[in-house]
């Protein structure tokens, strides 16, 4: 009974539906976490009126909007893609998730660095001189769901092994099954039968 259910456990992780539904949602939550504050920043009070400034992802790190968009597409790609393709789009993705985990470590590692444009923005000089800057979770979720979508790459080419053969099985039985054999011998003897004159009713 175990072994039977972590066989259809398996399976269903196996899925090419299950897998492009994790990779959308790894996409979509790494690019969801751009629209979000990423760093917040206290301004020196004779600089600005308004000491307090956010920073959202999308500024601080602008790399990881464009590999979760890519990461998106890569999903859209794999539910239509055959053998050769997936192997591509497997690469992508790797190459996407582990540049949004990049990138969303180097804005934790150096937020200063990375507000320091917006702030530049905001005071009207360059750099990130007098202020604190301090790093939100966003960055820290947006590097999760860069791990994951590089472990969906290594997923899917697992997977993917299985859907060519599965869709194969599934049809060759029927081209040769018993009942479809019956069925067209039984049409040609009635045609036979009807050429001779006999009704093939009777």
């Amino acid at each position: 009974m175990a072994a039977e259910m972590t066989a259809g456990r398996a399976a269903r992780l196996a899925r090419r539906g299950t897998v492009v539904m994790a990779i959308v949602l790894m996409a979509l939550l790494a690019f969801g976490t751009t629209t979000q504050p990423w760093l917040t920043v206290s301004l020196p009070q004779d600089a600005v009126q308004t000491p307090d400034l956010s920073v959202a992802g999308s500024d601080a790190a602008t790399p990881v909007t464009a590999f979760a968009l890519v990461s998106l597409a890569g999903a859209l790609a794999v539910s239509i893609a055959g053998r050769i393709a997936r192997w591509v789009v497997a690469a992508l993705l790797l190459v996407a998730g582990a540049g949004i985990t990049y990138m969303s470590l180097r804005v934790t590692g150096d937020p200063t660095a990375a507000a320091a444009p917006s702030i530049g923005e905001a005071i009207g000089i360059s750099g990130g001189a007098g202020a604190t800057v301090t790093a939100t979770a966003m960055p820290w979720v947006a590097a999760a769901a860069g791990l994951f979508l590089a472990a969906a790459a290594i997923w899917l080419i697992i997977a993917g092994r299985s859907w060519g053969r599965s869709r194969r099985y599934e049809k060759n039985p029927q081209v040769g099954s018993p009942a479809q054999g019956t069925a067209h011998a039984g049409e040609i003897d009635s045609w036979d039968r009807l050429t001779h004159g006999e009704d093939p009713t009777r």
